[in-house]
């Protein structure tokens, strides 16, 4: 299975145009935080030419498919099996105290949607797992076949923003004590039958909420988030930046928030002059959040619910 031919990266050019000037001076590192297939990692790679790449995934069969692309630049690519709100671990350990540009591109790989074994995508049946890495946690299956009812409808509308929580729960209750969940297919079945018939006329697949919940369930994808993001800004050096592609409007507000925050002057009102300490740490690179072009999205509908934001780091933390 060829990695470059699973994968079109999402806002490619853009992502590398926003990470550009902290990257262009020799010995510039780049950490990518979840390098899936590699096509990021790749482009970064070729269009620094002087810039070291850190690239972590949590799933062991993304690395191995991303290191064979990114063999042919030995040693300036360093490949780590690890989630990304681990990344001031990883840099520590490999003796790296600040970087220059950090990416994320955020929620489900292209070859992990593919992979019928792996269970996220609702068009087709397969085992109901949706981990990252297999080698770890709890699957879908398992948070459906034990959860109590009120963690699953609050996991729905709020991973989710699911507003029939209670039905599809009510639902997989009843059935879950006749036969416990395994695949896919009996899910959106489910799912389609307990929703109204006018709730299935809009929004693409009504399965498509409860399975992004229950993704972001197994995988811990926002209490990461939360942490993964003010870990990022805080390797970076004065000068650096940070680039983070979401998908949907959990995540971009989280990102949003942690950026709003540092580029805030927190001092308190009515200071004739601002000392350093309450100074905005970073600059905003985007208004709002950045989306893919029409042309794009013609040609990778992956990319329609992606959101950029990208951040500069202008000041160290005051003592």
């Amino acid at each position: 299975m060829s990695s470059n031919a699973l994968h079109v990266p999402v806002m490619l050019q853009r992502c590398l145009d926003m990470l550009a000037p902290a990257l262009a001076q020799p010995g510039a590192v780049v950490a990518d935080c979840t390098l899936g297939l590699g096509g990021h990692s790749e482009a970064l790679l070729s269009s620094f030419p002087a810039a070291r790449l850190i690239a972590l995934d949590r799933d062991p069969e993304a690395l191995r498919l991303a290191g064979e692309r990114l063999a042919p630049y030995g040693d300036r690519a360093t490949l780590v099996h690890a989630v990304y709100d681990e990344l001031p671990e990883v840099l520590e350990r490999l003796g790296v105290p600040r970087i220059q540009g950090v990416l994320f591109d955020l929620g489900v790989s292209s070859m992990q949607l593919d992979e019928a074994g792996r269970g996220f995508a609702y068009a087709q049946d397969a085992p109901l797992d949706m981990r990252m890495d297999q080698t770890t946690g709890v699957s879908a299956a398992e948070v459906l076949n034990t959860y109590p009812p009120g963690d699953l409808v609050r996991i729905l509308r709020s991973y989710g923003e699911e507003k029939f929580a209670k039905k599809i729960v009510d639902a997989v209750v009843r059935e879950r004590a006749k036969e416990p969940f395994s695949n896919s297919a009996r899910l959106v079945e489910l799912i389609r039958d307990a929703l109204p018939q006018a709730a299935k006329r809009t929004g693409g697949n009504p399965a498509k909420r409860t399975f992004q919940a229950l993704r972001i369930e197994v995988n811990g994808e926002l209490s990461i988030l939360e942490r993964a993001v003010p870990a990022a800004v805080g390797t970076l050096a004065v000068g650096g930046r940070i680039a983070v592609l979401s998908y949907h409007s959990l995540e971009d507000r989280l990102v949003k928030q942690v950026f709003a925050a540092g580029a805030t002057n927190t001092a308190p009102p009515g200071l004739p002059v601002v000392p350093e300490r309450y100074q905005p740490r970073l600059k905003l690179l985007t208004r709002g959040a950045e989306l893919p072009t029409e042309e794009e999205i013609a040609e990778n509908r992956r990319a329609a619910p992606a959101r950029l934001r990208g951040a500069e780091r202008i000041r160290e933390e005051a003592l």
